[in-house]
């Protein structure tokens, strides 16, 4: 899982290919199943598998042969959502998307949702370089529209907010953007957007913000009253705490010395070992790897549409998709949600 920081030939402690319960629900297995599984992306008018592939590994740690791979197996089993942003790897993830899509052939049947804000070339959300970071964006993406723009203000962005979105007006109108999505705003910075929105600027429909059963305050709260309030499909970024709650890594010894290896060694604690076990007893009872349930849980939040997943190879694109179509009891919620207090 993206950011587990273990090695692919190894053997990962406690990888177990469960044999289901005989009552355990059917999840997605085989080309092909998960294509009639679509939910409405908010107000944005498309559908999407509840489930978005990201490319924040690709062009980075995976190289372009691998990302197809991933995005073969994703495609394969039903998945049509797709998020990328301008930073990745300086482009280099755009880049691979858009030829994934040119020699597959699927950009119309496929819903791409690009994060702009980030790229060094064009840093912020001003009007100039937003207008610049979307035409290159299409360029590296070799496609004429982004179908949700989600602006990063995360990246510390320059400029105002009715500037930004009096720009993404003119993007929407233009045709080279269909709907507006959100990262790193405030809540206050949200409520601003929709006063803006009753004046004639397009709405923010998609809420992109970090969120999973280990990390809940940036979410939890104010953010998350004003995005159900305004109807907001929310896209959960880093929905298993950068591969940690795949439970592959368990102790420090299996966490390299690289930037994931230090992102998933915070969670090695007496809190993320509680999470691990509940995990393990769940998917236990229903046959699932860790990753699933982790996932199941995150869809099982009513506000949730469709986490984020980037990964390293696709038997985890498998194993995430295994979560679509799972219905966790009312004590397994619990139980998971107790374990991370």
């Amino acid at each position: 899982m993206s950011g587990s920081g273990v090695d692919e030939t190894a053997t990962p402690r406690l990888r177990r290919d469960r044999a289901p319960h005989p009552s355990a629900p059917v999840t997605l297995q085989g080309p092909g199943l998960g294509s009639h599984v679509r939910v409405p992306l908010g107000e944005t008018g498309f559908s999407v598998f509840p489930l978005f592939l990201g490319g924040g590994e690709f062009g980075w740690n995976v190289d372009a042969r691998e990302s197809y791979e991933i995005l073969d197996a994703y495609a394969e089993l039903g998945g049509n959502a797709l998020h990328t942003a301008d930073g990745y790897a300086a482009g280099r993830s755009e880049f691979i998307l858009g030829e994934w899509l040119r020699t597959r052939g699927t950009r119309d049947d496929t819903v791409l949702t690009v994060r702009v804000g980030g790229h060094p070339d064009h840093p912020g959300l001003d009007s100039v370089n937003l207008v610049r970071a979307v035409e290159a964006s299409l360029t590296r993406l070799g496609t004429d529209r982004i179908d949700v723009l989600s602006l990063d203000a995360a990246s510390g962005g320059r400029g105002l907010l009715e500037d930004t979105l009096a720009t993404s007006e003119w993007l929407v109108d233009s045709g080279k953007v269909r709907a507006i999505g959100a990262h790193g705003y405030s809540a206050a910075q949200l409520v601003e957007a929709r006063i803006l929105s009753s004046a004639g600027y397009p709405r923010i429909t998609v809420l992109d913000v970090p969120y999973n059963v280990l990390h809940r305050t940036q979410f939890d709260g104010d953010v998350r009253l004003i995005a159900a309030a305004q109807n907001m499909a929310v896209t959960p970024s880093h929905p298993l705490a950068h591969g940690f709650l795949a439970g592959e890594t368990r102790t420090r010894g299996q966490s390299p010395k690289s930037v994931r290896g230090t992102q998933v060694a915070a969670n090695l604690n007496r809190r993320g070992s509680r999470v691990l076990r509940a995990l393990d007893a769940v998917g236990m009872e229903l046959g699932l790897p860790d990753a699933a349930v982790a996932m199941a849980w995150l869809l099982a939040q009513k506000i949730v549409t469709a986490p984020i997943v980037n990964a390293y190879a696709p038997r985890h694109v498998v194993e995430c998709m295994r979560a679509v179509g799972v219905r966790l009891s009312r004590a397994q919620l619990s139980d998971i949600a107790r374990a991370a207090e």
